[in-house]
């Protein structure tokens, strides 16, 4: 099969080079690093350990780019509106768009913008950065649930996860609508509160008063996922989370590194969109409402 990614940072730059590592034909658009990966390859630090990929099909335009039987778009969700751009170029019968972005409606509106592409959602759950050129820096964790929205193939998503298998990353095939609910129970909180706060994932939970909030908002999204078709969701999840990050080597996610390094933060798909949804199925996530109120102010800070 063939690979192509969009958006080679933290997520798109470590699967693809995973599935690359593996001898996997696999192709990276980059932007402000490509002279850099080009003379320099592409570098993956990782808990699992590190590996560079010397000789990279690395490409600035999607124009030069082959056709992909799986294309993966981890941009950050706040370019989505060039995706009708830089999509078509890569796509032919049957290839499958993999959307590895936070947050929830990014596969509905993707839809609307390119009709009769097929979609599924990748759920990373993984602890990774990159914040020099051509370097992924994997500190943990590493796992991705891949749900379907709309692929009809069942054959290619099974071959994706094989692929995904064979290059060392745990996969599974799930509910694509609970999925994206489950992502968001992790998600909402931690993110908008790392920025609101001014701090890491470790130390919110370190202080009993916010580690608290945290569990509160937590059991908000799942109260708003049964509420919006998700009944599966049970509470206890929010513990598990818990425990997931009390273990996890202290963190700043995505949206903290959007924040220090003043790139756009993606309030709109990880709260309006959600915040909105709920609403409309009868749920108010009142403290999750307050917290995205406090992202615009701060982000009308910096713009």
């Amino acid at each position: 099969m063939t690979y192509g990614i969009i958006g080679t940072g933290a997520i798109g730059g470590y699967y693809g080079a995973k599935l690359a590592h593996a001898g996997k034909d696999v192709h990276f658009l980059l932007h402000r690093d490509y002279d850099f990966v080009m003379n320099n390859g592409l570098q993956v630090n990782s808990c699992d350990g590190d590996f560079i990929l010397e000789k990279v099909n690395a490409y600035n335009s999607t124009a030069n780019m082959p056709k992909c039987d799986v294309v993966m778009v981890s941009l950050k969700s706040v370019n989505n509106h060039l995706l009708p751009t830089l999509l078509p170029p890569l796509l032919k019968t049957g290839t499958l768009v993999l959307l590895i972005q936070n947050g929830i409606g990014v596969e509905q509106d993707v839809e609307k913008m390119l009709p009769g592409i097929q979609l599924a959602a990748g759920l990373a759950f993984i602890c990774s950065a990159k914040t020099d050129p051509g370097v992924v820096n994997h500190q943990c964790y590493g796992s991705i649930n891949i749900g379907n929205y709309s692929c009809t193939d069942k054959e290619l998503l099974a071959t994706l996860l094989s692929d995904l298998a064979e290059a060392g990353v745990t996969a599974a095939e799930v509910e694509y609508y609970e999925a994206r609910w489950r992502k968001a129970v992790w998600n909402m909180p931690f993110n908008g509160m790392t920025v609101a706060l001014n701090t890491r994932t470790d130390l919110l939970l370190q202080n009993p008063s916010t580690r608290q909030l945290i569990y509160d908002q937590m059991h908000e999204v799942i109260t708003a996922a049964h509420a919006c078709g998700a009944p599966n969701l049970d509470y206890s999840f929010a513990d598990k989370m818990i425990q997931m990050t009390d273990e996890m080597t202290p963190y700043s996610p995505s949206m903290k590194l959007d924040y220090d390094f003043h790139r756009p933060m993606e309030i709109h798909y990880l709260y309006t969109r959600p915040l909105e949804i709920a609403r409309e199925n009868g749920a108010r996530m009142h403290k999750l409402e307050m917290l995205e109120a406090e992202l615009r102010f701060l982000e009308a800070s910096i713009f």
